[in-house]
């Protein structure tokens, strides 16, 4: 297996975590396809969202793979007016990632960076590794005390 930005950044920093590989389809690249094709429960499998703010100001925020974001939660946490989906053609550009391979991990840009509160229950959660077909499974603590990530409910309910 092929190291990426993500795996380096961890090896660097002493963090452990478990890359795992699974076949990629690219009809469907989404967290749901993820769960299935690794065998973890949904709720563990965190999608890695970028947003763009009206100052296009890049922000990052994980969710769990069933989930949909909150733009307007993540607008007022970070106290701009509006927030929006990132456009897929900006997304290599912003952050050296591809669609269905982007990890909140390895980001050379600056930005924030938030995940949903319910990661916290967790004893690990599984986050993109940098590349279509590779997941880090990783305890959660790290992964936000790594990233200086906000945890926040940012999900619809």
């Amino acid at each position: 297996m092929k190291k990426t930005n993500a795996m380096r950044e961890l090896d660097k920093a002493s963090i452990k975590y478990t890359a795992i590989e699974y076949l990629v389809d690219e009809e469907y690249l989404g967290a749901i396809h993820v769960a299935s094709q690794t065998g973890n429960d949904i709720t563990k499998v965190f999608k890695t969202l970028a947003l763009t703010t009206e100052k296009d100001e890049l922000i990052i925020a994980c969710i769990p793979g069933s989930d949909e974001l909150s733009l307007k939660k993540i607008a007022a946490l970070t106290n701009v007016k509006k927030v929006e989906m990132l456009e897929l053609k900006k997304l290599q550009e912003k952050t050296g990632y591809v669609r269905g391979g982007c990890s909140p991990i390895g980001i050379k840009k600056k930005h924030k960076s938030f995940i949903h509160e319910t990661c916290m229950t967790k004893d690990f959660i599984f986050i993109s590794g940098g590349q279509k077909g590779l997941q880090i499974k990783i305890d959660p603590k790290d992964l936000v005390s790594f990233l200086n990530m906000t945890v926040s409910n940012i999900i619809i309910e």
